[in-house]
């Protein structure tokens, strides 16, 4: 029976082991490549292609008409007012529950439905909200016959600009509750005692220590909470159809294939919402490792 001498010099290379902690990243690694960058890939390819595949300017040129601009606009509008809203709400609740005399047992239950919350999107919610605060609605009904009340004569209507905002704060709160809780829970206990020990008032305190502390953390949130609005397409669609001009709903109309679909500007429509979305989270993960100081 022969072996094979090995030389001095020599020593057997050893093998290079993929480590085993590294598997449980192949499937979300592979969810992202799949449903994130080549989706994105192929959106802002087909922003700059005619449908022969040549290259072209003019996908995005058509951003700029009047109709697709004010599409915009309003959609700006929208997730600017429920990312304000759904801050100050949120911020209200999540202090109420970390920093104010609620009882503790309430903050786990008010995690959990904000966990749940957050996520709940879509037609389910869109078909909530009309059984809900619709024309012929549970609520709106019951205001009208027992209290006199007409919501339609005070000038809210869910198919309009504030209708979609409340329909938003539905999942805007929520996520501002989750956000914002860690950075309140980093509010040291010795900061405010100082303060204390140094004269200044409970006012004093907010406004020269917490609130220059938490300011990164909610127009963090608030950036996230925007990009979250802008980038809600089957909400609006499933709540207004196309009685409000927003940029999910002409995106939806230019790629379902009709005869006035274009769905080339459709891809520059999509490449917009992600230059609008990305500038939001940019901001937000800027601003998070900023509060993040605070944290550790």
């Amino acid at each position: 029976m022969s072996t094979e001498a090995v030389s001095p010099g020599h020593q057997a290379r050893p093998r290079t082991k993929l480590p085993l902690h590294w598997l449980g990243v192949v499937p979300f690694a592979a969810f992202v490549i799949l449903f994130l960058i080549l989706p994105t890939m192929k959106i802002v390819i087909g922003a700059f292609q005619r449908p022969d595949g040549s290259f072209t300017l003019d996908n995005i040129g058509g951003l700029f008409t009047p109709s697709i601009m004010a599409a915009y606009w309003i959609s700006i509008k929208i997730s600017l007012a429920s990312a304000i809203l759904g801050c100050l709400i949120g911020f209200g609740v999540a202090a109420a529950v970390v920093l104010g005399g609620l009882p503790q047992w309430i903050r786990g239950p008010l995690l959990t439905f904000s966990g749940v919350a957050s996520n709940f999107a879509g037609v389910p919610l869109a078909f909530a909200f009309l059984a809900t605060l619709g024309p012929v609605g549970m609520l709106t009904v019951f205001l009208k016959t027992q209290l006199g009340i007409d919501l339609r004569l005070l000038g809210f209507n869910l198919l309009s600009f504030w209708g979609l905002t409340v329909t938003y704060l539905f999942f805007q709160i929520p996520l501002m509750i989750l956000i914002i809780t860690p950075a309140l829970d980093g509010l040291k206990r010795e900061w405010r005692e100082a303060a204390s020990i140094l004269g200044a008032t409970n006012a004093q305190y907010w406004r020269l220590v917490a609130f220059p502390i938490l300011l990164p953390s909610i127009l963090g949130t608030m950036a996230l909470l925007f990009a979250n609005a802008f980038g809600a397409v089957a909400t609006a669609i499933a709540l207004t159809g196309s009685s409000l001009n927003i940029v999910p709903i002409l995106l939806f109309a230019q790629i379902r294939g009709d005869v006035l679909g274009d769905p080339h500007l459709g891809y520059a429509l999509a490449f917009g919402m992600i230059v609008v979305t990305g500038v939001a989270n940019a901001l937000y993960i800027w601003l998070r490792a900023r509060s993040e100081r605070w944290l550790k």
